[in-house]
């Protein structure tokens, strides 16, 4: 017996890396899963459905259900075409989970439009458009009077929480997903619906200039094995998350951590409008609790 038997998973960018391991175990938990993944190159360019048909026969082969979907999710059309596959080819749809993404790493005065626009694109709208889709089956659902008890877990990033260099559309993006987040939880909550991010540490094709010299020795736990990111994922998937909600999660390793709401550093009160002049007289005041650095991520 799975944690996810008799549901229904969509999984997009699954051909490779994070979304790979999370389709794989989705699967082995018992889920009927479909594979989505345009086999892109990491900055969008070129297309092959053989890596998204590999993920499928894996699971086949190891008993499971599951379909190969080669639609772009980050066109309404398309993504509406994952949702439909879902639910006329495997019965339901309960979990979607959002990960397809691409990389244009240039500082901001090197970067194109169309760098800004596809990247923006495929990551944020490559959110939205899912959800929405899935949102709207599973709302008809419920208003129809049939359980419902729908699961969307987003992919979001340090780099969206607390900026990179060299990554101002991918930061946007990411920091896009954390907002949108919390409001698709406020939204779809009293339809039973949980929404749900984490922003991941992990080896893949994006983070390979990064990570991929970081490989454990023989016998100890790999820290940076995608897996440890589909295991927290799979859990958000479950019935027994039904509790949580609008909730981020930094993963890397076996180190977990919620984040919290953003919280003042500083503040100057008064009944009336300040001046400039006033402010800079008073600077000091507001910024005494503040650290004059650039937020940094310091779990690690």
């Amino acid at each position: 017996m799975g944690l996810l038997d008799g549901k229904v998973a969509i999984v997009s960018g699954a051909g490779r890396g994070i979304g790979r391991e999370e389709a794989l175990l989705l699967a082995s938990e018992g889920a009927a899963v479909v594979v989505n993944d345009v086999g892109a190159g990491v900055g969008g360019e070129g297309g092959d459905r053989s890596p998204a048909q590999e993920v499928v026969d894996t699971i086949v082969a190891g008993g499971g259900k599951a379909l190969v979907n080669s639609d772009d999710i980050s066109s309404w059309a398309g993504a509406k075409s994952v949702v439909d596959q879902a639910v006329d080819g495997l019965g339901s749809l309960d979990i979607v989970v959002n990960n397809a993404g691409i990389l244009r790493d240039k500082m901001s005065f090197n970067l194109e439009e169309s760098d800004w626009d596809d990247v923006i694109r495929v990551h944020l709208k490559g959110h939205f458009a899912p959800a929405h889709h899935a949102a709207k089956y599973w709302r008809a659902k419920a208003k129809a009077g049939e359980p419902t008890s729908g699961r969307i877990i987003n992919t979001s990033s340090e780099a969206g929480l607390f900026g990179n260099a060299g990554q101002a559309n991918y930061a946007a993006a990411k920091a896009g997903i954390f907002s949108l987040t919390i409001v698709l939880a406020r939204e779809l909550g009293r339809y039973g619906i949980t929404v749900n991010s984490i922003a991941p540490r992990a080896r893949t094709r994006m983070t390979e200039n990064i990570f991929g010299g970081m490989t454990p020795k023989e016998g100890e736990f790999d820290a940076w094995d995608p897996k440890n990111i589909a295991e927290v994922v799979a859990f958000l998937a479950t019935d027994e998350a039904a509790d949580v909600n609008g909730q981020t999660f930094v993963v890397f390793g076996a180190n977990i951590y919620v984040l919290g709401s953003l919280q003042p550093e500083g503040e100057l009160h008064r009944d009336h409008a300040w001046t400039p002049a006033e402010l800079v007289a008073a600077k000091g005041e507001l910024f005494k609790n503040h650290s004059p650095d650039v937020p940094r991520f310091s779990f690690f």
